[in-house]
């Protein structure tokens, strides 16, 4: 799996080099990527029914995809991927600034990362996965909080540039298991993504959860964890 064009200016980049020099210099790459405060629970099984009802008060889109997550080698600190075969995002861990704490609700850990996403060739992966990659199949059902306490709207594919707060609840397979997940992604300046998740878990989390569902600690981790421990216990 490779970049496109590496080594060699993409039509994008020449366009951007062109512009760059008409407004005295300055390259209009995105060179700083996205940053995010993440929140993820990752749990055995498949969805339980309740959980779509508890989601579906919101409106929701609905995401079928497959990603390809790099592995092996194992690269601490940074989380690798090929979404839908055609691009590759990259993203580096800043830190937890603490945890988040609904009483009787939910706990976790934030964490937060910066990402960067860039055109590649189509990958032919033919029936397995190349060597040190893992395919995960997704259905996803993403709500996006566009402001604090802002209504919540069914959004359109990939992040504004506005702050904003996407709630995912996604089913996926790997390996012939089924997964599911229940995610917090706040996007937008540094200083504002905490209360931008806050408000987005105050308002999801004003309905109890199904009896069922527990999310605590255990639970708690990103793909790039989930990953790590399901790689260490398959065969």
């Amino acid at each position: 799996m490779r970049a496109t064009n590496v080594g060699h200016p993409s039509a994008e980049e020449r366009e951007a080099t062109e512009q760059g020099s008409r407004t005295g210099g300055r390259l209009c790459l995105d060179i700083e990527g996205t940053l995010s405060l993440e929140v993820r629970w990752i749990f055995a099984g498949p969805l339980p029914a309740a959980m779509a009802g508890w989601i579906g008060r919101f409106p929701a889109q609905t995401i079928v995809l497959e990603d390809a997550y790099l592995v092996d080698p194992h690269l601490p600190g940074l989380s690798v991927k090929v979404r839908e075969s055609q691009m590759l995002e990259v993203k580096v861990y800043h830190g937890s600034p603490g945890l988040i704490e609904v009483p009787g609700r939910a706990r976790g850990r934030l964490e937060a990362w910066q990402k960067w996403s860039f055109p590649c060739d189509p990958v032919d992966r033919g029936s397995d996965d190349p060597a040190g990659w893992r395919t995960v199949r997704k259905r996803r059902r993403i709500i996006r909080f566009p402001q604090a306490g802002g209504p919540a709207v069914a959004p359109a594919p990939g992040p504004g540039e506005k702050p904003e707060c996407a709630v995912e609840i996604a089913e996926f397979h790997a390996s012939g298991a089924d997964w599911w997940t229940l995610g917090f992604e706040a996007t937008g300046p540094a200083p504002v993504l905490r209360g931008q998740l806050e408000e987005a878990a105050a308002l999801m989390f004003g309905r109890a959860l199904p009896g069922e569902v527990e999310l605590d600690m255990d639970a708690c981790m990103s793909y790039a964890q989930w990953l790590r421990r399901w790689s260490a216990s398959s065969p």
